[in-house]
């Protein structure tokens, strides 16, 4: 049994393990023109198709994130407003509650309670959490 368990290897499923994607600790990435998807989106950036040029591990050494050159990045494109409408309605259904119609601030656990708090054990609901009678629409507020 010893002996299988020397034979044990961790690998990752996404390195190569050819070595040409270079790895770097918790805060070891240095300033290499790199950054995250978030820091990107951050600068007001995004990858633009380029391929990950290294990776990054978090503190716990389970977790990692693929980072991209910041010189081929490109800027993110422009929310226009069907994207708006879009996104819009579908905050609205995860913020409307099924049976009193009330739109709050914040998402409901609809899976869980399939309604808000007020509706599911009468616990009353912060008023300012809430809109009583979502407008059809809340574009370019």
């Amino acid at each position: 049994m010893a002996d299988q368990d020397q034979d044990l290897v961790d690998v990752d499923p996404y390195d190569p393990g050819d070595g040409s994607v270079p790895v770097f600790r918790w805060k070891q990435a240095g300033r290499n023109n790199l950054a995250t998807r978030r820091q990107l989106r951050e600068m007001g950036l995004r990858p633009g198709g380029q391929e990950p040029v290294a990776r990054i591990e978090c503190r716990d050494g389970k977790r990692f994130a693929w980072l991209y050159r910041i010189d081929l990045a490109q800027p993110k494109h422009p929310m226009t407003l069907a994207k708006e409408a879009a996104l819009d309605k579908a905050m609205a259904a995860r913020q409307t509650c099924p049976f009193c119609r009330r739109r709050y601030v914040h998402c409901l656990p609809l899976r869980t309670l399939g309604s808000c708090q007020e509706c599911h054990d009468g616990t009353t609901a912060d008023p300012t959490t809430y809109v009583a009678h979502p407008a059809q629409h809340r574009l370019a507020e």
